[in-house]
């Protein structure tokens, strides 16, 4: 009975997370409740890992990470290699020896491995690195046979055969080689050679009859020339059938005047589509067609090639054709036209009859076809190629992305950044170490804000570079984060972009925020009132100054007007209004100042914070209860990722992902500031006679004991 595996597990972010640590635990890994899983799949984009080993990874090349996917990926390079924990390693280099070729896939990557280590003349140190496969597609394409089946005509010495090659491609088209270059496979060759085949045995077919072929090698150009004409000469014999048919019709079968006159406007050449529609001769009954004289300007050029091409190798010089004789050359082409209906498709029918012989009886066919066979002979060989690298990518990078997968192990103990975190953002004197690369600001913020964490998203601009991050404030405050503002983001290969704030998802940042956050609002509302009052008094006195000059200024037209009197009954109900109000407010104060000063000297201060825990306690315990829920899978799940755990990020683990400004250790500090602004003295008068207002009050009612 096999014994079941141990599993170690850590708590971090509120939840356990298995513990991977050896080969052991890879292997294992098929065995362990997904359940347990931090995630389920991830994006093969927009996060930092090599996007060849996702690809590799990526079975159906959907553009997503899944977790069987990630265990066939260790089931596979586990079976390959003799020892397991290497699969922990990280390093990206192998030794052959830890190839395990107990099998026939294990004995082809070997033998590639070699072949690949004895091209680069390293084959003694029996260890193949990624860096050997950075050129694996000049390597693959510089064999002269890859396992693609595809031949070109640069690989073939013999003069002959790589000119037949090169007419295969002109005429049946090329697929590319994994060179580069254009070739042909067996499918083309064979297209080829086909279609090459029928065309010959129909040809040899018309040469043997004579009937098909009346006038040798030049009844191919005599039918174009006899087609050409054919309608327009059985037209001239009908026409001529009818007018002996009856004689009234004659008349009407050439053309009338009419015609003749409508025509006769326009500029007319022997191509005009009007003068070829009327007849190719005068109609008569009984009259034979003239083949020198009295012929319509359109077709005379294509009666004489009539006459050259079909008549006279027929029938003899002629300088008239009648209907009989019409009949006969008509009779003469009958076979050849069957013959050309049942003419086979050929795409070498360019390269004429003698070069087809050639090629077909040739041995041409049976040596391109041994070339083709003997490369896709080394097709596994190749394909073992690309397996070495594979299994180096999978050796060096399978153990990060199962700590970023299965568990967010480098993410919580902060020993190595996660995948998904793709740089720092320096914003509002901060550094912000969860950022996340964004495709869509707008579709990331919907899902994102039931995070709980606040987020700033910004457009960074490298050069001609552009991308948008997403980046996290877990500690400071958001009194100054606005739209517009700028930072530097350092992305994970340390290259800086400027960053600019586009959207601000506002959530609380930490307690001290909230702690303040009542008297900063107070604050902000008595001067945005202030500035409000005092705005409408400034604009009063320039309306009054303006009103001033302006009525200096106009000529006086009528009586002087006297202002009316004062009228102390009509302002009797504001003044008691105002007094009324300053009296509550007199009376609110005396009450609260009575009732500290009645307590004892020690209990003032308690007093006081309690009044302030009163005011900011709500906002505080509000505060302290969305920072307990914040949540990093809403932030990874608007990226695609299937983030399959309630990831937390309490208090003291967020505030560690956000840097606030501090002075270094051990640094001199100078308080003079040569620009400072003077202080006033009056603060320094104000404090003092409260003092003593407050130490008289204390006296008279007792509190040092003289009652």
């Amino acid at each position: 009975m096999t014994k079941a595996h141990t599993w170690n597990f850590f708590r971090a972010g509120g939840f356990d997370q298995v513990r991977l640590d050896t080969g052991a635990d890879l292997i294992a890994l098929k065995d362990l409740d997904q359940k347990l899983w931090v995630a389920l799949s991830c994006p093969t984009r927009g996060i930092e890992f090599d996007t060849r080993t996702l690809d590799l990874i990526d079975s159906d090349a959907d553009g997503r990470v899944r977790a069987n996917e990630v265990l066939t990926a260790i089931e596979w390079a586990a079976a390959l290699l003799k020892n397991p924990d290497l699969l922990v390693s990280g390093t990206d280099e192998l030794a052959l020896t830890d190839i395990d070729d107990s099998r026939e896939e294990g004995q082809q990557i070997l033998r590639s491995a070699q072949h690949i280590l004895k091209n680069m003349g390293r084959l003694e140190a029996g260890v193949i690195c990624m860096s050997d496969m950075t050129d694996i597609a000049q390597l693959v394409a510089g064999l002269q046979f890859n396992g693609d089946g595809v031949i070109t005509s640069a690989q073939i010495s013999d003069e002959g055969l790589r000119a037949t090659i090169e007419d295969i491609s002109k005429c049946a088209g090329t697929v590319a080689d994994l060179s580069g270059e254009a070739g042909i496979n067996q499918e083309i060759t064979e297209r080829f050679f086909a279609e090459a085949t029928a065309f010959s045995g129909w040809y040899a077919r018309g040469e043997s009859d004579a009937e098909i072929l009346p006038l040798g090698e030049q009844t191919q150009a005599a039918a174009y020339a006899f087609h050409a004409l054919r309608d327009k000469i059985d037209d001239y014999f009908t026409r001529c059938q009818l007018a002996a048919f009856d004689p009234r019709a004659a008349a009407a079968l050439n053309r009338s005047i009419e015609d003749y006159q409508q025509i006769s406007v326009q500029s007319l050449s022997s191509q005009s589509a009007d003068v070829a529609s009327f007849p190719l001769s005068g109609i008569a009954a009984g009259k034979p067609l003239s083949l020198v004289a009295g012929i319509n300007p359109a077709w005379q050029a294509r009666v004489a090639e009539l006459t050259a091409q079909v008549v006279t190798p027929i029938l003899g010089e002629r300088g008239v054709l009648d209907a009989a004789e019409w009949a006969l050359l008509c009779g003469k082409f009958a076979a050849f036209d069957a013959w050309q209906a049942e003419k086979p498709l050929c795409c070498a029918e360019s390269l004429g009859m003698t070069r087809l012989r050639e090629l077909i009886a040739g041995a041409h066919k049976a040596q391109i076809d041994a070339l083709i066979a003997e490369d896709k002979a080394v097709e596994a060989e190749v394909k073992a190629i690309h397996a070495v690298e594979r299994l180096l990518r999978y050796k060096r990078d399978l153990f990060v992305l199962v700590n970023n997968f299965v568990s967010f192990r480098n993410f919580y103990t902060g020993r190595e950044k996660a995948i998904f975190q793709v740089g720092t953002l320096y914003l509002d004197g901060r550094s912000c170490e969860l950022t996340v690369k964004v495709d869509d600001v707008g579709k990331h913020a919907v899902s994102a804000t039931l995070s709980g964490v606040c987020l700033v998203y910004c457009d960074c601009v490298r050069g001609s570079e552009k991308m948008s991050i997403a980046a996290a404030f877990t500690a400071g405050d958001s009194d100054f984060l606005t739209v517009g503002r700028n930072g530097i983001f350092y992305d994970r290969k340390g290259r800086d972009w400027d960053a600019t704030i586009v959207r601000i998802i506002d959530h609380p940042i930490g307690i001290r925020q909230a702690f303040w956050s009542p008297y900063k609002k107070l604050s902000k509302s008595i001067s945005e009132q202030l500035q409000k009052i005092a705005s409408a008094k400034a604009s009063t006195a320039e309306s009054g100054m303006i009103k001033a000059v302006v009525d200096n200024g106009k000529a006086v037209s009528g009586p002087v007007v006297p202002k009316p009197a004062f009228d102390v009954g009509k302002f009797a109900g504001i003044f008691a209004a105002i007094g009324l109000a300053i009296g509550a407010i007199g009376g609110i104060l005396a009450h609260i100042v009575g009732g500290v000063l009645g307590l004892k000297l020690w209990q003032i201060p308690l007093a006081l914070a309690g009044l302030m825990l009163a005011i900011s306690g709500p906002a505080m315990v509000l505060a302290w209860f969305k920072l307990k829920r914040r949540n990093l899978a809403p932030i990874l799940d608007a990226n695609g990722w299937a983030v399959n755990a309630r990831a937390r990020i309490n208090i003291p683990f967020g505030t560690s992902l956000t840097g606030v400004a501090s002075l270094p250790s051990g640094a001199n500090r100078s308080l003079f500031d040569p620009f400072a602004e003077k202080k006033s003295v009056w603060p320094y008068y104000v404090l003092l006679i409260a003092l003593v207002a407050t130490l008289a009050a204390l006296w008279y009612f007792g509190f040092f004991g003289h009652r």
